[in-house]
């Protein structure tokens, strides 16, 4: 019983932190504006998950994988559409 609390509560922790990003992304749609998006930041957070990602796959854990494929999904549709309405200083 033990083990499967223990990944009850991973999951819903890749879940929040998979997600996380999510309404930032959402955000940027449907404003067509990322002026106030760091792409520093979410440059750092896609290194962080595909180091995670690598870490998952090292270890064999199905839960830290699928958390960071998606999270790594949200964040470069998110750098994607920071490039596409990102305003230009001239």
């Amino acid at each position: 019983m033990d083990g499967i609390v223990w990944t009850i509560v991973g999951i819903c922790a890749a879940a929040l932190t998979s997600f996380s990003f999510l309404p930032q992304v959402t955000k940027i749609l449907k404003c067509r504006s990322a002026r106030d998006v760091s792409h520093i930041t979410m440059w750092q957070l896609t290194a962080g998950n595909a180091l995670w990602l690598t870490y998952g796959i090292g270890r064999h854990d199905w839960v830290i994988i699928g958390a960071n494929i998606v999270a790594i999904s949200i964040l470069v549709a998110g750098l994607a559409l920071y490039y596409r309405f990102r305003v230009v200083e001239t």
